[in-house]
């Protein structure tokens, strides 16, 4: 409503500022005339134009007063809009606190955490080997014999291995227990040496590597001969020894012949007789007469492990102990004329006084082209 009175005053001033009145019809002004022809003229137009002042200063009013509205109205979104900058500065703030506390925190478990290092690179691998394809042989139908042992097996110094003799091809290590092996041995069972005393298989025993024949007091003792190495020339070494033994018992390794020999064809390549600190080599090639043989002595102690050994050849027959040649015979005259083979013996000598028990101990016989 303020606003249609504004609008009409201002009207009314612009048509009084122009100098423009309202001019009645002849009509109106007769009619004017006679009814009132006392009463008062018509208002001339100072009048109006006096009626017009207060419709000026109403626009003016109305003008001041939308100017106060405009500012009114822009004071208001100014305050609107500064309202709206703090509360995004107070927002911005808060997102910065937040932003920080994050920070702090993140930088207190990044000093807290233990530190990582990396693991080293692995060394590179090394090109795999190709598989080899191995094909089991097959089993033989007949087990082989197990192979001899090697000369330079046992204790001391051997003629085989000073000399050079090859390898094993007889013998016996007596690595087992119990009797002396019935495939490689003849055991006696028989009278003695002369008909004296008793040989018994009882008096032989095996043992922790080691073959014993004893004595006892009554002379029954032992001896065996080997079913191998039947051979005429070759080499035979024996590792043997004795206890503190008494005289009557004669420790003694033999070659006998394979057959009866009309010379009584015999090598002792270790026998020790009454006399218990020496050995004796004898070569026996005639049965009878003061020329029947030839032999050796050396000192030994019998109660230590020595090596005997006897090389025969075409060309004569040689002893050794411990490797050392200690007897030798070429004369042709005196070689025996057929094959012979090993024997091992603890004969009995009686004298007539008593006799102690003795033993004689064999570690092993190996037999050599």
């Amino acid at each position: 409503m303020l606003k249609k009175n504004i609008a009409i005053a201002i009207s009314i001033g612009a048509l009084s500022l122009t100098g423009c009145g309202l001019t009645p019809s002849a009509e109106q002004a007769a009619d004017a005339a006679g009814t009132t022809s006392t009463s008062q003229a018509a208002v001339p137009s100072s009048t109006a134009s006096a009626k017009a002042v207060p419709s000026s200063n109403a626009a003016s009013k109305a003008a001041a007063a939308k100017a106060t509205a405009t500012r009114a109205a822009a004071a208001k979104a100014v305050a609107t809009k500064a309202a709206a900058a703090k509360a995004a500065a107070k927002t911005a703030v808060a997102k910065t606190a937040a932003l920080k506390e994050s920070a702090a925190k993140a930088a207190a478990a990044a000093k807290a955490a233990p530190a990582v290092v990396a693991p080293a690179a692995a060394p590179a691998a090394k090109p795999a080997v190709p598989a080899v394809k191995t094909v089991a042989p097959k089993a033989p139908t007949v087990p082989a014999k197990p192979a001899p042992a090697p000369a330079t097996a046992g204790n001391g110094t051997q003629a085989a291995s000073t000399l050079g003799w090859g390898p094993v091809v007889a013998g016996d290590e007596f690595n087992y227990t119990g009797a002396p092996d019935r495939t490689k041995w003849s055991v006696y069972d028989s009278s003695g040496h002369a008909g004296k005393g008793l040989r018994s298989p009882k008096a032989w025993s095996v043992a922790n590597g080691v073959a014993t024949v004893s004595g006892d007091s009554a002379g029954t003792t032992g001896g065996m001969s080997a079913k191998f190495a039947n051979q005429k020339y070759g080499r035979w070494e024996t590792r043997m020894k004795t206890n503190q033994r008494d005289s009557e018992y004669h420790p003694v390794l033999i070659l006998w012949p394979d057959s009866k020999s009309s010379t009584c064809a015999e090598i002792d390549y270790a026998e020790s007789t009454s006399d218990t600190a020496l050995v004796k080599f004898f070569l026996h090639y005639a049965c009878s007469g003061s020329g029947k043989q030839t032999y050796s002595a050396k000192a030994v102690d019998t109660t230590q492990w020595h090596n005997y050994a006897v090389e025969w050849t075409p060309t004569g027959i040689t002893g050794y102990i411990d490797g050392v040649k200690t007897f030798t015979d070429t004369n042709p005259a005196h070689q025996p004329s057929g094959s012979m083979h090993q024997t091992l013996q603890l004969d009995w000598f009686p004298d007539g006084s008593r006799t102690t028990p003795s033993q004689m101990q064999v570690d092993w016989m190996r037999v050599y082209k």
